[in-house]
């Protein structure tokens, strides 16, 4: 879709969500609670509700023309809690409008939460539901909802199954860690599967359930995958990725060109391995090494705060999309005094890396039609010390992208055998820590004298014959508040310096920074809270703190527009 249609469409589709569907809404501005003085940490182009908590994004996808997302929502509170499903919809995944709650915890297996879940598509395109909920004594079983009317692209009414619950914990499976079915798939009999995250003895796994009608099921005799390393799994996610390009798969038994990701949430992190799905034995075969075994430690992202996690395959762009639950680093007491919690990863298209041992990933195309106000520098030296502030754009609410030439690899520090952990790495050798190669990079959200900084920085090193690029995010500097955490995060990134050149791009939001090193290798999202640096405040700097010169090759950024996030529109009640 060309950018001067865009406007047009949203404009079409509010006119059919409020003419045409009978719907109505007091306030058809700017999301009221946006980013400004009074709400310094309220993001303008990420999702999030107007008010209260959020967290897991459930069932996104992509139907009849329109983008949904439901996402677990508290309706009364900014802290954890009474959980419904929220709903949401959009035409190009930036703008959106809020429709009322999908789901409501008023059943009594339900009325500890309606908790997360995901969307499957039936025979003839019908959508179904297949969500936790958690009873009083938060008892979990897995439960149906289907569409009022499958004819409604908007979606706004559901029905929960009579035969709710359909699964229940059986004798061996605790009842309070059994939850967050997958979306489901049908084997190759036609008998449909769905993975259910637990653990047993604090193994993690990952249950299997299989089923003729979508209604009876029936526990498989073996576990699908499970592993003693890493403890209770929530969110599992298992999905096709094609092997010749990065278009996303939808169908679970292509042969040949297809390899499969499984990932699951646990010890604060989104982790995937791949292997291949052995569609006749319907199991799982993990390609080379399993969940925290030897220094392979593959993460969606490696921050603190991306958690979660759900795909969807976009049917009109023929693309997987990732979403995330973009947690709070700041206290419980300011998350009340602010009144709201949570927000939503920009959403990312996932496709498996052309060497084939891990997966890219990158923001929507569509966040690009935000970008104004671009600002480009080529060609830069940057010598030991020094320091080029990026003007003439919204630093606190802006889209860079930075690639680097560094002309004296072979003067590169020796790798220590025992840097193996790249978040230690960072926190050692921090952005203040002078090296030969690095660190260089931006210093996003800073104040002018630099009391306030973000630094996103590499340093290189060399091993032997090959080099090691690492990316690092300190927040050491980021706010003078203490009730914030201030962690410093890293990845090893899988780049070949001495072959291609070293890119960043970084989104900045007033609290939220996603980073995405390498074209997408390797992913940190972190969520800061300056007290000096906010709004017009924010400044933006290019930076070598390393002993030896590097060239920035090319470095764009842009101001970026804030997304409209519309507020809830309530079906009209009949005329009497």
């Amino acid at each position: 879709m060309h950018t001067m249609e865009k406007p047009v469409v949203w404009a079409l589709l509010l006119c059919f969500v409020a003419v045409v569907n009978g719907v109505q809404t007091t306030d058809l501005g700017q999301n009221g609670a946006s980013a400004g003085t009074t709400q310094p940490y309220r993001t303008a182009y990420h999702f999030q509700p107007l008010k209260n908590w959020m967290n897991d994004p459930n069932g996104p996808l992509y139907y009849k023309g329109v983008y949904h997302l439901f996402y677990q929502y508290n309706p009364y509170s900014a802290i954890w809690g009474n959980m419904t499903w929220g709903h949401s919809i959009s035409n190009d995944l930036v703008n959106w409008v809020h429709l009322e709650h999908a789901l409501n915890p008023i059943e009594p297996y339900e009325l500890g939460g309606c908790f997360s879940g995901s969307i499957t598509m039936l025979p003839g395109g019908r959508p179904v539901i297949f969500y936790t909920g958690a009873d009083t004594n938060n008892f979990q079983s897995q439960n149906l909802a289907f569409p009022k009317d499958p004819s409604d692209p908007l979606l706004r009414e559901w029905v929960k199954s009579p035969h709710n619950p359909v699964i229940t914990a059986e004798d061996d499976i605790e009842p309070s860690d059994f939850r967050d079915p997958t979306t489901a798939w049908q084997a190759v009999d036609g008998t449909w599967q769905v993975l259910i995250g637990g653990k047993i003895d604090g193994r993690g796994m990952a249950y299997l359930y299989q089923s003729n009608d979508f209604i009876n099921w029936t526990r498989s005799e073996k576990i699908f995958h499970s592993s003693v390393k890493t403890g209770m799994w929530e969110c599992p996610d298992f999905y096709p990725v094609s092997i010749n390009g990065k278009d996303g798969v939808d169908n679970y038994l292509e042969k040949g060109n297809t390899k499969f990701v499984l990932k699951a949430s646990f010890l604060d992190h989104d982790h995937y391995i791949l292997g291949y799905y052995k569609a006749e034995r319907n199991g799982f075969q993990v390609e080379a090494t399993d969940f925290m075994e030897a220094n392979t430690d593959w993460r969606y992202d490696y921050g603190g705060k991306f958690y979660a996690s759900k795909t969807f395959f976009d049917g009109g762009k023929k693309r997987r999309i990732l979403w995330a639950w973009i947690m709070e680093a700041d206290s419980r007491a300011n998350d009340i005094k602010k009144g709201w919690s949570g927000l939503q990863s920009i959403p990312r298209v996932v496709w498996l890396s052309a060497s084939g041992n891990q997966l890219m990933q990158w923001p929507v195309e569509e966040i690009e039609s935000l970008r104004k106000d671009e600002v480009e520098i080529k060609d830069k030296e940057l010598e030991k010390g020094s320091l080029v502030e990026v003007v003439g754009i919204t630093a606190a609410q802006a889209d860079v992208e930075i690639s680097f030439e560094l002309p004296n690899l072979e003067d590169a520090e020796q790798m220590e055998p025992s840097w193996t952990d790249p978040q230690l790495l960072c926190a050692q050798k921090n952005a203040a820590v002078e090296g030969r190669l690095g660190p260089f990079g931006l210093l996003v959200l800073a104040s002018s004298n630099l009391t306030e900084e973000t630094a996103i920085f590499f340093r290189v090193f060399k091993n032997h014959s090959r080099h090691i690029v690492l990316l690092c995010n300190d927040l050491s500097r980021s706010s003078l508040s203490r009730d914030v955490r201030k962690t410093t995060f890293g990845a090893f990134l899988d780049i070949n310096p001495l072959q291609e050149s070293i890119s960043l791009r970084t989104l900045i939001d007033h609290s939220i920074v996603e980073s995405f090193g390498g074209g997408g290798k390797a992913c940190i999202t972190a969520r800061v809270y300056p007290v000096l640096a906010v709004d017009k405040e924010a400044k933006l700097f290019a930076f070598n703190k390393g002993s030896h010169n590097i060239k920035i090759l090319k470095l764009n950024a842009w101001s970026m527009k804030e997304a409209k996030i519309l507020p809830i529109m309530k079906r009209r009640k009949p005329p009497v």
